[in-house]
């Protein structure tokens, strides 16, 4: 794959808006009464550290000139219970708030999980999974911060901010408006900073998202890569990437470093002034050092609201990009879903029909155009005919993967589009060429579809699909563990389990998409009997190359050019010599035996 792939940046299309945060608040509605006691206890805590500075200023204007050793150390026993009492309930507020924070990820998480499993087929066909991925549990780690310790210290913060602007003001309004001077400037200062910043830490999501993107293909891939030694050009790939990830950090930690730093040199500028206009006062009788020195502690906690509150910004500019994309994501149309008055699908029989069907994958290349036949219930149906002809389009369409473009699938004289989903694909069983085992015992996999399934019924199943021996050849038989994506299990192997999950589903409708393609000839012919059992009174679709597999259907159906070229049995079709015999006999070998 050309590194230029991975290297593509989703661009934000919109700057950033509060709209973001507005929604985003609405994940912490349901924890809005917790938070608020949180709230409550910081602000406990708060009051007992502003008075600090007021019993301060007491021991240097009273009890250090009268040289009263009793009231200094009373005072400064209050000191350090001010100080106790502030850290004990910021710590029950940091700890309520880390229990918030994970209920927001699992809320979080959630919906963006639930909302995947609804997403159609051209979803996932037109974007790597690992940008997917990293959505569902980066992006959601970052956010979960923001959402929870964000949103309520920017209204503790502030408040923080106006109790010292206040206390501030009773201690001396001439130091006070000293110290409100640098507030213009530091507005300044971040409004400068602000986008700099943002475009940053979307670069670094960008590159976090490709380098994902190619690793989690590479780890699937790795197999390939080895058969073809690609290890130096993978690793050339990856290089780049991590280069690109590492530029683009800097940059954003560049800007998220200047903040603090430009915070505490414009604080610093104004506690000198402080101190110097201060003194200049204190020479002419008009201010006590006690004053001086408790208006300066006021404005050191005068920024720190500030500073945190710039932290806070910095920590929603670094995130909101990760934000917009899970609300990208969560937002991404659910294209393939029931009407508002969707019917059940009644128990199907299993009469089929497609009327004037027409449909593109892409707008202008139409893959099926006006295609129409009809089958009666317990019909097989082969579909055979060239790569890319629209042979797994046709089944993809009658179990609703894809909505047709014009036209109409009926099944039972139902109009599919009018039922709903789960109605109707309850009801059909399809294997694909791809036969996906999950992670778990051999039974959980054929138990899948059929979660009250018992044991008997499992055993039952495989050995209908002729996978009952190779079970029970199996270290655990059917507990045997399987590995992610049955990585211990030959194709062969996996097609057996994904044969017998489907015989447990118990399909009115069965669909074969050649899924005994990667089955060995001399288990196909056991599998054959089984094979036979299963579509026993079904309607079946078959894909399939192999004529062994196709030669005794009901009707074979030859696609191509967008239609039905030709239809009837094998030896129907056999004696047209039409399209399927040339098909038939290209795949004759000299040792072949006589088709017809």
């Amino acid at each position: 794959m050309a590194k230029n792939t991975y290297r593509q940046d989703e661009e934000l299309t919109e700057a950033f808006n509060i709209k973001h945060l507005l929604r985003a608040s609405s994940y912490i509605g349901k924890y809005i009464k917790v938070m608020i006691a949180a709230l409550v206890l910081s602000g406990i805590g708060g009051c007992f550290g502003y008075l600090a500075p007021m019993v301060t200023r007491q021991a240097l204007d009273t009890a250090v000139p009268a040289k009263d050793t009793k009231l200094l150390l009373t005072l400064a026993c209050i000191l350090a219970g001010l100080y106790i009492l502030s850290a004990f309930f910021t710590t029950i507020r940091s700890r309520i708030m880390v229990n918030v924070s994970q209920n927001i990820i699992y809320d979080i998480r959630k919906d963006l999980f639930a909302h995947l499993q609804e997403l159609p087929f051209d979803y996932y066909d037109s974007r790597p999974h690992g940008k997917i991925l990293i959505r569902v549990v980066n992006y959601v780690n970052s956010v979960s911060d923001m959402l929870s310790n964000g949103l309520i210290n920017v209204v503790l913060e502030s408040f923080n901010l106006g109790f010292i602007i206040i206390f501030m003001f009773i201690t001396d309004v001439q130091l006070a408006l000293v110290v409100m001077c640098g507030v213009p400037v530091l507005a300044a200062f971040m409004f400068w900073i602000k986008n700099r910043q943002r475009k940053a830490w979307q670069a670094v999501s960008n590159k976090n998202s490709n380098l994902n993107a190619y690793l989690q293909e590479n780890i699937v891939g790795a197999k390939i890569t080895q058969i073809f030694a690609r290890e130096d050009e993978n690793a050339a790939i990856f290089k780049e990437l991590t280069e690109d990830c590492r530029k683009t950090w800097h940059t954003a930690v560049m800007y998220s470093n200047l903040v603090w730093p430009g915070i505490d040199v414009i604080s610093v500028c104004v506690r000198a002034s402080i101190f110097l206009f201060g003194l200049f006062l204190f020479g002419q009788g008009n201010k006590t050092l006690g004053t001086i020195v408790a208006v300066s502690s006021y404005a050191a906690n005068f920024w720190q609201p500030i500073m945190n509150l710039g932290n806070i910004f910095n920590n929603f500019i670094n995130n909101i990009a990760y934000l917009e994309r899970i609300f990208e994501t969560i937002d991404e149309p659910v294209t393939i879903k029931d009407k508002e008055n969707a019917k059940t699908m009644p128990e199907i029989k299993g009469d089929v029909s497609f009327e004037n069907v027409s449909f593109s994958y892409e707008s202008g290349k139409p893959v099926l155009k006006n295609v129409s036949f009809s089958v009666h219930a317990g019909e097989s149906i082969a579909l055979v005919g060239p790569t890319g002809a629209g042979k797994s389009t046709i089944v993809n369409l009658l179990s609703r993967f894809y909505d047709v473009d014009s036209g109409r699938i009926l099944i039972d004289g139902q109009d599919i589009s009018d039922v709903t989903l789960r109605s109707l694909r309850s009801q059909m069983g399809i294997m694909m060429q791809d036969s996906f085992v999950f992670s778990g015992t051999i039974a959980d996999n054929i138990r899948y579809g059929r979660l009250d399934a018992s044991d008997e019924e499992i055993k039952h199943a495989a050995a209908v699909v002729r996978a009952d021996d190779l079970i029970s050849r199996m270290s655990d038989k059917y507990n045997t563990e399987v590995k992610e994506r049955g990585s211990t299990l030959s194709e062969g192997e996996k097609q057996l389990i994904s044969f017998a999950r489907t015989v447990l589903s118990d399909p009115k409708i069965l669909i074969l998409d050649e899924a005994t393609s990667s089955i060995d000839v001399q288990t196909e012919k056991a599998l054959q009997a089984g094979l036979d059992a299963m579509l026993k009174g079904r309607t079946s679709f078959i894909i399939a190359h192999r004529l062994s597999t196709i030669r005794n259907c009901d009707r074979i159906m030859f696609i191509d050019d967008g239609g039905i070229v030709e239809s009837g049995s094998h030896s129907e079709l056999m004696r047209k010599k039409g399209a399927y015999y040339r098909l038939i006999i290209s795949q004759q070998t000299p040792h072949s035996p006589h088709l017809q």
